[in-house]
């Protein structure tokens, strides 16, 4: 059964909620039946890539929030963050567009590292306070997970998987997805949120359920008509 993610890594949720959803599915029986598959989404896709600037400067600007409100707000998610034994330093968290990340999860997806590439994005971002618009910081976290330098450095200086990018961000306004972390499960539901693990637990058994009932079961109503077989009648 195959289940879609749509994320961006400088969300705090969607961290959150892979722990979640990993909790979940750690418990489920039948994991090992399940295919997950990551997808980009671009919560800022015109924001400027700034080391300069403090996250919560930056939140409180974009947003019009007072400098301490911002704080606070990345204070809870820190707090829930540590609930699911992540630990957040958003004081360090760098100021970066994401779509050069994204390109570099297309990359790591090709060679069947998709979920390794998130994990590594998340942690840099969140706990590490690196930049992840910076070339050098990629192909440091793609060796860490097993690609080669060369390739990811090949990749991240053109515009390789650009539009795999881009066609994950269409696939998901067309699916009605406003943000992330988004869960699409056996093509028919929606997990919206960092939800709480009995929630993605439910909604794995429904899912699982209904895609193993339709296993081995043709994919079409025929309508039959005069026609001829392989063994010659007609």
């Amino acid at each position: 059964m195959k289940i879609e993610i749509w994320s961006d890594v400088m969300c705090p949720f969607c961290y959150i909620g892979k722990r979640r959803f990993e909790d979940a599915l750690q418990q489920f029986v039948h994991k090992n039946e399940v295919e997950i598959e990551w997808k980009s989404f671009q919560l800022n896709p015109n924001m400027v890539t700034n080391p300069a600037i403090n996250i919560n400067q930056y939140l409180a600007d974009a947003k019009g929030w007072t400098l301490d409100y911002a704080q606070q707000m990345n204070n809870h998610v820190t707090q829930m963050a540590a609930e699911v034994g992540l630990t957040y330093h958003m004081d360090n968290a760098v100021v970066a567009n994401s779509f050069k990340a994204h390109r570099f999860t297309h990359l790591a997806k090709k060679h069947q590292l998709g979920d390794a590439a998130e994990e590594a994005l998340f942690k840099a971002y969140f706990t590490e306070g690196k930049n992840v618009d910076d070339t050098d910081t990629l192909i440091e976290l793609g060796i860490s997970i097993g690609l080669e330098a060369e390739t990811t450095r090949q990749v991240l200086t053109t515009d390789a998987y650009a539009d795999d990018v881009r066609h994950d961000i269409a696939e998901a306004q067309y699916l009605g997805i406003s943000g992330v972390p988004f869960f699409v499960m056996n093509n028919k539901y929606g997990v919206s949120g960092a939800q709480a693990v009995p929630v993605f637990a439910q909604t794995l058994e429904k899912a699982y359920e209904e895609w193993s009932s339709e296993q081995g079961k043709p994919k079409l109503d025929i309508i039959e008509g005069q026609a001829c077989g392989p063994d010659g009648d007609c």
